[in-house]
Order: C-alpha cells, then structure tokens, then sequence
C-alpha cells in the first residue's frame, strides 16, 4: 500500500476491523518510511456469475429472477419467504464457491429443484413441471414416484 504522505510503498497494518455493515474492512497503517499514520478500506471484488441460457446467450446470474419463480411453484402453499431467500442464498453460494464463473441455466434449475425438494414436495411437482416441460400425466406420475 503506497503511503500518501511520502509515496513509500510499504506499510505495515496496525489494527484491522470490519465497518459497521461489515461489508468492508477497515484498516490503520503506518508507514515504514515516515512513520505517518493512515486508514485504508477494503472491499471484496464480486465476480459476477454469468448464466448460459438454453439459447447459448449469456446473462448476469439475478436473484430476483429465481425467487419470482420459486414463489410461482410455492403459490397457495404453506412456504414462507425467508425460505425461499435462504434457499436461494445457499444456491448463489453454491455458484460462488465453483471455480468457473459461467454456470448453465440447466445447474441453475437443478439446484433450485433440489432446495424445492427439501422445502414443500408440491412446489418441486410445480416448479419440474414447468422445468422440464411435463406434456403429459404420466410425466407427473413418474416424476411424483420418485419422491
């Protein structure tokens, strides 16, 4: 870190902490050069994921976008938001942790139908009729045996 008295570019870190909101870290350096005192912040550099939609066209991964259609297939069940926002929190913390930053819309419903699963049975029914374009009963009928 360049000091911005001197211009020396080493410094030391005397005290760190993370800001109020707990989005940055704040932290007091001392220069080695002149000894001068100052506060630097640091943030996290999110790398946005981008999602590889059927039609090869790439999109920025929204949450908006999968808790819209969580909360189609959860209509008139016993399913509250914070749930859903969970679920979804855990499905972008599945992404982020991957080491490829482009991720297929196929993964993404997969993950979705997964959390469903475990959140309201009737929801993943609803939710993997759409998905996977159901044409038929039997298709319910056979998705409904595996549960």
């Amino acid at each position: 870190m360049r000091c911005p008295f001197c211009g020396y570019e080493e410094s030391k870190v005397i005290d760190s902490r993370p800001t109020d909101e707990n989005e940055r870290i704040r932290r007091r350096r001392e220069c080695i050069q002149c000894s001068k005192r100052f506060t630097t912040y640091e943030t996290i550099e999110d790398v946005p994921i981008l999602v590889i939609k059927k039609d090869r066209s790439r999109e920025v991964f929204d949450r908006t976008k999968v808790l819209k259609g969580m909360l189609r297939a959860c209509e008139k069940r016993p399913v509250n938001v914070a749930e859903l926002e969970n679920a979804i929190s855990e499905i972008e913390t599945t992404l982020q942790s991957a080491t490829d930053r482009e991720v297929t819309s196929v993964r993404i419903g997969e993950l979705i139908m997964e959390k469903l699963r475990e959140i309201d049975e009737v929801a993943y029914v609803r939710f993997a009729s759409v998905y996977k374009a159901f044409d038929s009963a039997s298709s319910f009928i056979e998705e409904i045996s595996k549960l």
